[in-house]
Parts: structure tokens; C-alpha cells; sequence
């Protein structure tokens, strides 16, 4: 099925004048230092053709696949490269994270030579929760995985009922030859199964009552029957809505997984063990990113693998070759000092971020909340944030910056931590913050630092300019 050399197709002049402007679009980005064109040589391209990423997906001898979900879209997507990659196949990714459509199309032009040639022989994207219906209908991929539902910039998104509605609408757009791959210990996941659509259905999920955390987080979505509206009763929490749920009326429950996650073993900061078990085999993995969450990722990601035709034995290659994308739990070091990147943009995945590091107390922390269009402008979801967990001695030090340090600051007091343990600095210079709470941290102490989205890119050209890491589109 793979093709065994860069295929030719026959583009036409509307297609050839598309991927010559993109690449010159791309190429003067860089050259003037405005970003990685990783996005807009696809605004370009596809002005010029609207069909632009169906032709050129249409060469690929293996299909494609999208990964899309509220959290874990990108570290699921790198670890299902890495799996593929450590089996041979040659994948084009959208490596960067750029995931509307016209980051898939800046993907496809940069891979292509200028006559619409790849390389490659397979297409993974990772695609943002709005696009995924334009992205389905373009790719037509052979796989849909679909992780989590939660709430996530409302001014952008709308409640998760609007989010979910777009994937009903992709998932019916499917042919019976797609899978669609869901997370069954996610109601609003999992109940997508239920529709009238031609696509193959299969679940994954976890199994391990050690993990049950025994209530349901407060900022949890999604808790009702979505065939009577009744509320669900979990017999057990893994995190957020996620866990062994059924409808006291009988009409819905957990699906059975077809992929399953047990023996976990959380190793704080260092990832964890877990022991995954398909339809026709079961194997110890590693996962090199740590907390629960990244238990889910590896589990989407090695049954999206098994699902194309790959092994549990290529998982554990794959997975052990992975490293985590910028921003998602990325170590830096700056002299003598240790940092540790980790991405928080909504309720849902900042508590598992601080459930993840609260073992490794007393922290050292330097938040960064920024309110800009990619991170949603209402900042009131601070407080659905656990921050409670951060009381007491579990906080060391606390840095709050950011263009809402304030408010970040005034989210941990009320949430109990000690005031003098908390430093807001300047809005408006992020060097210093960064050099307060590297001062603040001993030698052989770890800086956590947890930044919204814009906030992260903001730091990484920052410590770039420092000359501590590389360029993100790089990476």
C-alpha cells in the first residue's frame, strides 16, 4: 500500500502558482524574523486554492490521520510520529502545532517540491477542535482520534454542546473505510459513537481503581446521560469527567474499551509505567512525559498505531524515542539552574498540571497568564483552578507575570498560599519575572513554570534570545 518514491501529480496552474507563493510566503518570514511560516504561506496558498490540501493528501500510498481534543492534541500526535517513525513509515506532521487549516496547508507546501511532489507517504495532523470539520472534509483520513472534551476559551469556542456539535457534523462526513478512535472514559467523547454515521467506532480508556480519585473536580463538563439527560454516576475518577460512568437509567454507559491502560505507575516529573493491552496483545510501556493525562495521550496514540496496521512492540519503540513538543513539559536549563515548561490554557489541564507536580513539593513556581486572542480573553477560569492544592507548605515560592499577574496573585492568596511566598512582577517585562523567580530558586531545586499559550511562545523567544533553546518551528 506504501509508495515506494515521491509521487508526481498533475497540479494544474491554479495549484503550481499556490505552492510557488506559499513557499516564497514562508521563505520571506523567515528571512525577516517574523515567525517559522508556519502559517501563513497556508493563508496564502489556499486564497489560490481552496482544494489545495485535498489534492495533495489524495498522492499519500497510506491516507492520513487527524488528532483533535481539548487537551493533549499535540504530545498524542508526537507520539504517534515517533511510532510510526520507529516503524519505517515516512510521516508529514504539522510539527509545530499550527492546526487550523491553513497550518495543514503550510505543512503540505513546505514537504512539496514545486510541482505538488511528497516524499512522504502518510499525512498526521493535529487539528484544532473548531476546524476539524474543514479538516475531515479535506483529508478524508483514515483515522479520527478524538481525546478529550472540556471547556476551553468560551469566547472563542462557545460551551463544549457547540465544540461537540462540529465533530458530529466531521464524524458523519466519514467514509466506512475511517475509524473513529474515542476516548470511552470521556462521556461527550464516547457517546459520539452513538450517531448515525459510517464509520468504524473504537475506544479506548483506562483500568486502574488505584488512580480513582473518588470525586468529581468541580470544573468538570459533561456529566449528564446524552440520551435522557440524567445525571451519570461514576463508579470511579480518573481526572476531570473522565472515569467508569453509567446512567441510572440504563441508557448509556462507559463503552467497553478496545485498548486499555492498567498498572500504572506514576513516577512524578520522570513519566510513568502502564501496561497496554489491544484486542490481540498486552505490553509494558514507558511513557518519558509524566501524570495521568500523559498516561491517556500514550494509550490514544498506541491504539491510533494499532488501528493503522503498527504493533504494541512499535508502540514501545516509538514511544521510547518520543520527546515532548516545546512549551509541553520541556526541561531548560540556564546556568545552574532547572526549568520545567508546562503548557496550562484551561481548568482541566492546569489541575493536572498541579496534581502532577504537588509530590515534588515545596515548589518553585513562576506563572504566566496572558489574556491575548490565542488564550482567551476571560480570565475568570483561574478560578476554577485548583489552586487550593498550592496551600500551605506545598509552595516554596510563587511568581506570578503575565499580562494577568495580578490576578493570578490574587487567585493563589485566596486560594491559601502564604502571601509572602508570592511575587507579582512587572506585566509588561517578562525578563525580569523570569530572572526574580530563577533568584528566588535554589541550585538544586526545579522551576516550574506554567504558561498560558501566547505566554509560553512569549518565554521560549525570550530564552531563544538567551541562546537556552532552539526555535520552535525547528524543534
Amino acid at each position: 500500500m506504501a509508495n515506494q518514491s515521491s509521487k508526481r501529480i498533475r497540479p494544474g496552474l491554479r495549484t503550481t502558482a499556490a505552492i510557488s507563493a506559499g513557499k516564497l510566503a514562508g521563505w520571506a518570514t523567515r528571512r525577516l524574523g517574523r515567525g517559522g511560516g508556519t502559517a501563513l504561506p497556508g493563508l496564502v496558498a489556499e486564497r489560490l486554492d481552496p482544494r489545495l490540501v485535498s489534492r495533495m493528501v489524495g498522492q499519500l500510498g497510506r491516507g492520513a490521520a487527524i488528532v483533535t481534543g481539548t487537551n493533549g492534541k499535540t504530545t498524542t500526535t508526537r507520539m504517534l510520529s515517533a511510532i510510526m517513525q520507529a516503524a519505517g513509515w515516512r510521516v508529514l506532521h504539522n510539527r509545530s502545532g499550527s492546526n487550523l487549516m491553513r497550518g495543514l496547508v503550510s505543512t503540505l507546501i513546505s514537504a512539496a517540491n514545486l510541482r505538488g511532489g511528497l516524499h512522504e507517504e502518510f499525512a498526521l495532523f493535529e487539528v484544532d477542535e473548531a476546524a476539524t470539520p474543514a479538516a475531515v472534509k479535506a483529508v478524508q483520513p483514515r483515522l479520527l482520534l478524538i481525546n478529550n472534551l472540556f471547556r476551553d476559551q468560551l469566547d472563542r469556542y462557545g460551551e463544549v454542546v457547540a465544540v461537540r456539535r462540529k465533530w458530529v457534523a466531521a464524524i458523519n462526513a466519514l467514509g466506512a473505510n475511517s475509524v473513529v478512535l474515542l476516548n470511552a472514559d470521556a462521556p461527550a467523547v464516547a457517546s459520539l459513537g452513538l450517531g448515525e454515521h459510517r464509520a468504524k467506532v473504537r475506544y479506548f480508556g483506562l483500568d486502574d481503581a488505584a488512580h480513582n480519585i473518588g470525586v468529581l473536580p468541580h470544573a468538570s463538563d459533561a456529566l449528564n446521560c446524552p440520551c435522557c439527560g440524567a445525571a451519570l454516576v461514576y463508579d470511579v475518577v480518573y481526572s476531570a469527567d473522565s472515569g467508569i460512568y453509567h446512567c441510572p437509567n440504563g441508557d448509556f454507559a462507559r463503552p467497553t474499551p478496545d485498548y486499555v491502560a492498567r498498572q500504572v505507575t506514576l513516577r512524578g516529573p520522570d513519566g510513568s509505567d502502564v501496561l497496554i493491552a489491544s484486542p490481540d496483545d498486552e505490553q509494558a510501556l514507558t511513557v518519558r512525559v509524566p501524570g495521568l493525562y500523559n498516561v491517556y495521550n500514550a494509550l490514544a496514540a498506541t491504539a491510533a498505531a494499532c488501528e493503522l496496521g503498527l504493533s504494541l512492540a512499535d508502540a514501545q519503540q516509538g514511544l521510547m524515542a518520543f520527546q515532548a513538543a516545546f512549551g509541553r513539559i520541556e526541561r531548560v536549563q540556564i546556568g545552574d539552574k532547572h526549568l520545567l515548561l508546562v503548557l496550562v490554557k484551561n481548568p482541566v489541564g492546569f489541575n493536572e498540571a498541579l496534581r502532577m507536580l504537588t509530590p515534588a513539593a515545596p515548589l518553585h513556581l513562576l506563572i504566566i497568564i496572558n489574556d491575548l486572542a490565542a488564550d482567551g480573553r476571560d480570565v475568570s477560569w483561574l478560578w476554577d483552578v485548583d489552586f487550593e492544592l498550592l496551600a500551605g507548605d506545598t509552595t516554596a515560592r510563587a511568581t506570578t507575570a503575565g499580562l494577568r499577574a495580578a490576578d493570578m496573585a490574587l487567585r493563589l492568596k485566596y486560594a491559601g498560599v502564604d502571601a509572602s511566598r508570592i511575587s507579582a512582577a512587572p506585566a509588561d517585562n517578562l525578563r525580569a519575572a523570569l530572572d526574580l523567580a530563577l533568584a528566588a530558586t535554589p541550585g538544586d531545586a526545579t522551576l516550574y513554570v506554567l504558561p498560558t499559550y501566547t505566554a509560553m511562545l512569549q518565554l521560549r523567544a525570550l530564552l531563544g534570545d538567551m541562546g537556552v533553546v532552539g526555535r520552535f518551528w525547528e524543534d
